[in-house]
């Protein structure tokens, strides 16, 4: 994340460091949900109205890509679909799971759909069938990392910021 002052995300860590003191002084890496804009508008609303507090990821597109795996206790800026920062988790729980070994609990914390876990496995499927980095791309025993975060701090647009709901 670029951090001069006049910088829009530099600008929202301020005003997120203000509403929430004890985050880190330097701003933490800044990503998008999904993998188109519309997606990443989608998954967002779904964590600025607290109905969103997991997510999971490829572990092979993790391993493809040189990310690596999530750690508890760590921050992300949260960016809509045009790249604009948003909110601000903590990750709280990193687990890795075969596809087939993710759980109910997990998918109801996800959000999308009905939230049961079988549309979590159509939505998953589909997902990785069409977006995934690494060529192997979806299987039913691959490995899943699954992420429960809390909201720290949203704004609902860079003008209206939003206390996070009390945890």
């Amino acid at each position: 994340m670029t951090t001069t002052p006049d910088h829009p995300q530099t600008a929202f860590w301020l005003r997120a460091r203000t509403a929430a003191p004890a985050l880190p002084s330097e701003p933490p890496e800044a990503w998008a949900f999904g993998a188109t804009e519309d997606h990443a508008d989608a998954l967002l609303e779904l964590v600025l109205a607290g109905t969103k507090t997991a997510t999971a990821s490829s572990a092979w597109d993790l391993e493809a890509t040189g990310e690596p795996l999530p750690q508890a206790g760590t921050f992300s800026v949260i960016l809509d679909g045009a790249a604009r920062p948003r909110a601000v988790i903590e990750t709280t729980d990193v687990r890795v799971l075969p596809f087939d070994g993710v759980d109910a609990d997990h998918a109801w914390s996800e959000g999308e759909g009905d939230r049961s876990l079988s549309a979590w496995r159509e939505i998953h499927e589909r997902y990785w069938r069409s977006h995934a980095v690494d060529p192997r791309g979806w299987r039913p025993d691959m490995p899943v990392v699954c992420e429960r975060f809390r909201l720290i701090y949203r704004e609902v647009s860079a003008s209206h910021c939003v206390p996070a709901p009390p945890q």
